[in-house]
């Protein structure tokens, strides 16, 4: 949250800059100071404010609500690292949403674990006309991902990625599947 800092020096002081008939009047220094005060942090914000619109720099809670702005798919459980990259990468996700690298990537930045992807799409390329078309006559994309310690708010988690970043005509099935330990 931001607010006052205890201490924080004046980058513009006001009383610096009153005509010289306050200059000398102690009344009207302290009184400016009283504002300098208040108006420290403001101006310390805008002298840094490209900082806050860059996740890697910006405080955490400022990163989250950035998150919110460019519609990161964050869901507030993220350690703060997660929270940056999904930060940091939103405009691109955005760039590819609905392909299979824009998906792969959204589950990778929500989970930290990279998807498998079946679909039921495909491309061919032959030098007669009419061949036949490649793939399945069916519609279909199933998302799995395995974790080490799923729960059921993780499946829920992915189906809700996934209905947002698949293509929207796809109809969909998702898996979450505990990591085999040795």
């Amino acid at each position: 949250m931001r607010g006052s800092v205890d201490d924080l020096p004046s980058s513009a002081p006001i009383g610096a800059m009153l005509p010289a008939v306050f200059a000398a009047d102690d009344l009207a220094q302290r009184f400016v100071a009283g504002l300098d005060d208040v108006i420290a942090p403001i101006l310390v914000v805008l002298d840094c404010l490209d900082s806050y619109f860059t996740p890697s720099l910006a405080p955490v809670d400022f990163t989250r609500w950035l998150g919110d702005w460019v519609g990161a798919e964050t869901d507030g459980t993220e350690p703060e690292a997660r929270l940056r990259a999904a930060v940091a990468a939103a405009a691109y996700l955005h760039r590819v949403r609905g392909t299979r690298r824009g998906l792969s990537e959204a589950v990778r930045l929500a989970f930290g674990v990279e998807p498998e992807i079946t679909e039921s799409g495909a491309a061919a390329w032959g030098a007669r006309p009419l061949g036949p078309f490649p793939g399945e006559r069916r519609p279909r994309l199933h998302v799995a991902l395995t974790l080490p310690d799923p729960t059921p708010a993780d499946e829920h988690r992915l189906d809700t990625l996934v209905a947002a970043a698949r293509p929207a005509h796809m109809p969909y099935t998702v898996q979450v599947t505990a990591e085999r330990k040795p």
